[in-house]
């Protein structure tokens, strides 16, 4: 039986995405070694997991990248010009009023013509649940969350400017495929992979804007593997006893730990309350010794009732 784990930690983050690995750092961190070279994110979204590492500073240097552009550029911006995107940040949560009920469906368009990656900031914090859904061409689907107006542009504002500070100087951001971005990744580094998971990125539920079949996600883990690249991969888990796709095959040899991520938020929207695990996958593979999770490259000990 698995030991479920809680944790909740503040850090900055600008992007409020849903599924965001935000709460889940410190636990994920646990299994993460200490001395890292250079460490990759190549699904950026929130970057949730390189903010943490960057705040313990157990790499030399930060790569992070995704293929829907936008996100990248948008990342450069908060990075690298944190005063100008706060201040047009606050400029367009500024101009919502109860008047104009029509203002985030403007902007909406707006972003689907222009690609203006501010433009996509306000859609994630307004739209509902922060549930970002994109289509296959790139275009912001997803609708208002008419309970709220968004992160106020002071919280923005603050969350930005320590993000900046934290890896500002220290970090390449790459566009394309993630094996592509994490093509030069060596013995000395760490890959974090938070890929979309099977059961919403294919079928009837397309939440993203590019696909992720599993075997495309194989090939690429077999690569990193046969180059000797330390990697942590969240992927698949369960909700209510619902499994999101199929476990990945024994024959890659990577450990998989389920993790508590809390109440899902895709429950709530249609009304229920159910649990949901995730499954970190990591490699190289750990062996366990009396319920002891050990490290091969690291002194640390972490429990897990097996």
């Amino acid at each position: 039986m698995n030991k479920v784990f809680f944790v909740n930690r503040s850090l900055p983050h600008p992007l409020p995405y849903q599924g965001s690995k935000r709460k889940l750092a410190p636990l994920i961190g646990e299994y993460i070694p200490h001395k890292i070279d250079t460490w990759y994110e190549p699904f950026a979204g929130s970057i949730a997991m390189t903010i943490w590492a960057a705040s313990r500073d157990i790499a030399k240097r930060y790569v992070i990248g995704d293929s829907l552009e936008p996100i990248n550029h948008l990342w450069d911006a908060i990075i690298n010009h944190p005063q100008s995107v706060s201040e047009r940040y606050a400029q367009i949560w500024e101009g919502q009023t109860e008047f104009n009920p029509t203002y985030f469906n403007e902007v909406r368009s707006r972003y689907n013509a222009e690609r203006d990656p501010i433009d996509m900031l306000y859609l994630i914090c307004r739209c509902v649940k922060n549930a970002v859904r994109f289509n296959r061409h790139g275009a912001f689907t997803q609708s208002a969350d008419k309970r709220r107006l968004g992160m106020r542009p002071e919280k923005m504002a603050d969350a930005i400017k320590s993000v900046s500070s934290l890896l500002k100087g220290k970090i390449e951001i790459r566009s394309g495929d993630w094996m592509d971005t994490t093509s030069d990744a060596d013995f000395g580094d760490y890959v974090y992979l938070d890929p979309p998971y099977l059961g919403t990125s294919i079928g009837r539920d397309k939440r993203y804007a590019h696909q992720m079949e599993q075997d495309k996600l194989i090939e690429g883990l077999e690569s990193l593997i046969s180059r000797k690249v330390r990697f942590g991969l969240s992927y698949d888990g369960m909700t209510g006893g619902r499994e999101y796709g199929p476990a990945l095959p024994e024959s890659l040899g990577m450990t998989r730990l389920l993790l508590h991520a809390g109440v899902s938020s895709q429950a709530t929207l249609i009304g229920k309350k159910e649990e949901t695990l995730e499954s970190l996958y990591i490699w190289p593979s750990i062996a366990t010794e009396n319920n002891t999770i050990i490290f091969p490259e690291t002194s640390r000990q972490a429990s897990l009732a097996l």
